[in-house]
């Protein structure tokens, strides 16, 4: 027996030496393919690193990655240009250095939305990991349906949590932080929506005194809403065409399709005036004119103290519509967002109230081809912050940031967990994220907004890069925390809404309709924390007449207010936000 144990005590030695030396083979191995590290390191010129710390950081991910090598995992995103290139460029340099296999999809933002939950629901594997946008926090939050990153990083994650991350060099980590600051998402691609403009047009003198002679302003960049409209007008029909070629004061999009739900979602009640002060949302009611207090949604009529279908909302929709049908091109009705991107690109739009600046890395803004830039590339448009409507106030949100961010199912494989995780480093940091920058113009670092890169390159993207180093960055938001089921909520507004453009409802029936739907979708909503519970109706003066939202309504308009965008543009940079 004792010739038996001292024989396995052999052999058990034996193979942990034959282990050991397999895995100091492996680190070894690792650590001498210096050719493998300065070609992975070439492929990121721009970076804030040194070629030094680049080699540092990569060889930690080779080195962590080992015991994952040969695995493959799964991700998905939306088909904007920077996930596009990270599936395409950063994947196989991903396999290259760890040797985990990346099998990468871009989908249409709504069916990432619907397989997450599907694969919650059904608790079955379809991804490891989504890029998938915070607007879900709310969601997310109430149903514990991702992992708790902040927890996963003190504990499992630890070992496979980069020392170079940096992560307080994030623009905006809290967008994808829970009311208590827990991560349950990683920011990976910002993008702001922003008013765009025909630079060269606005600045030309003849324009200039064709406008000031009818309207009795300046032609400039609108700060609120009657000004938008009477430039819009001014384009479409006093200046008409340019050089034979009919010209729109206004761009949008009208398709009745999940992207009209997101058109309004998007922070254009807030931006009209719905809600109430405060940054990220607004509070008690929020940019969607959702009350909630003490965490718990409450509603969003105005008979239970929401705000969707009071005066503000009305007034918001009703401008949307109206703009789109009187000043942007006839199609404009039946295109969605992303087949509407490129048409202020064309060259014919001289103002768009709402642009994604995500769509800005096509070569429709950025080839010397483009009508609207030189024949430098040069860009012949600016971006300034979105004009507000004449219910909104100092102190409310000022407008909408998309961030899509890496989410973890809590139904992921733990193992997979942690090599998926290091994927989602890898697309974050400091080496390769100045390169991504370039390809898709969101940003997530501040050093990568402060890079020689960007520095040497600001004037190439009308404005971008300024909006990102100024104050104002972090008070362009998605949508807070308080909305319980995003998917299933912001599928009901383009139901509503669409009738609404076609006439079908007046828009006052259509948010009374839409703000009800909602109401009685939170009533059945319950969630395993933080569950909606309405308030009681009560006759709509009650509300009204109380402080802060629901606003009545105001008949009188606003003066209209421009301002020289050159002008506007030192005021940034002074670190003024409101104008």
């Amino acid at each position: 027996m004792k010739r038996l144990h001292k024989g396995f005590l052999l052999v058990a030695l034996f193979v942990c030496l034959i282990f050991t030396g397999f895995v100091f083979a492996e680190e070894s191995q690792i650590e001498i393919d210096e050719e493998l590290l300065k070609s992975i390191a070439a492929q990121f010129p721009n970076s804030v690193l040194s070629e030094e710390e680049k080699i540092k950081e990569l060889e930690w991910f080779a080195r962590t990655s080992a015991p994952f090598k040969g695995m493959t995992i799964s991700s998905v995103g939306e088909p904007i240009p920077t996930i596009i290139w990270e599936n395409e460029v950063l994947a196989p340099l991903f396999e290259k250095l760890t040797g985990i296999k990346v099998m990468s999809d871009a989908i249409d933002e709504g069916m990432v939305v619907e397989t997450f939950y599907r694969q919650i629901a059904s608790k079955q594997h379809i991804y490891d990991i989504y890029i998938n946008d915070t607007d879900l926090l709310g969601t997310h939050m109430r149903k514990q349906s991702c992992v708790n990153l902040t927890e996963f990083m003190a504990n499992e994650g630890k070992d496979f949590t980069n020392p170079y991350q940096d992560f307080d060099d994030y623009l905006n980590l809290e967008f994808g932080q829970d009311y208590d600051g827990n991560q349950l998402q990683l920011p990976d691609n910002q993008f702001v929506n922003l008013y765009i403009f025909r630079y060269d047009w606005f600045n030309d003198p003849k324009y200039q005194a064709m406008f000031k002679e009818k309207y009795g302003y300046e032609l400039g960049v609108p700060l609120n809403w009657a000004a938008y409209e009477d430039i819009a007008n001014f384009w479409t029909n006093d200046v008409n065409e340019i050089n034979g070629v009919k010209i729109y004061g206004n761009q949008d999009y009208g398709k009745p399709s999940p992207h009209l739900g997101w058109r309004i979602t998007d922070a254009w009640l807030s931006i009209a005036g719905v809600g109430d002060k405060g940054v990220p949302f607004g509070y008690p009611v929020d940019d969607w004119g959702l009350r909630a207090e003490d965490k718990i949604p409450k509603g969003f009529s105005v008979s239970r103290g929401g705000e969707l279908n009071g005066p503000a909302a009305v007034y918001a929709v009703d401008k949307y519509i109206e703009w789109m049908k009187k000043y942007a091109p006839p199609a404009a009705v039946a295109l969605d967002c992303f087949e509407s991107a490129d048409i202020f690109g064309g060259g014919n739009i001289a103002q768009q109230i709402s642009m994604y600046t995500c769509f800005l890395a096509s070569d429709a803004y950025r080839s010397p081809e483009s009508p609207v830039t030189d024949e430098n590339g040069n860009p012949l448009w600016r971006l300034a912050p979105t004009p507000h409507g004449k219910y909104w106030e100092e102190g409310m949100k000022i407008g909408y940031q998309d961030c899509g961010a890496w989410t973890i199912p809590v139904t992921t494989d733990p193992e997979k967990r942690k090599a998926a995780w290091l994927w989602a480093q890898f697309c974050t940091c400091k080496t390769v994220d100045v390169e991504k920058f370039i390809a898709g113009v969101t940003p997530i670092r501040k050093s990568t907004v402060w890079s020689d890169w960007a520095t040497e390159n600001e004037g190439r993207l009308g404005g971008l890069i300024t909006f990102y180093k100024s104050p104002m960055e972090d008070k362009f938001t998605p949508t807070g925390p308080n909305v319980p089921d995003y998917a299933l909520l912001a599928e009901q507004f383009w139901h509503y809404i669409s009738p609404a453009a076609t006439g079908e409802l007046t828009v006052e029936e259509a948010m009374d309709q839409l703000a009800a739907k909602c109401d009685s979708l939170l009533e059945k909503l319950k969630t395993p924390a933080l569950s909606p519970q309405l308030n009681e109706e009560k006759d709509e003066s009650y509300w009204l007449e109380a402080p802060g939202s629901p606003k009545a309504k105001i008949e009188e308009e606003e003066e209209p207010r421009t301002m020289p965008y050159d002008e506007m543009l030192e005021r940034w940079k002074a670190g003024e936000t409101t104008f």
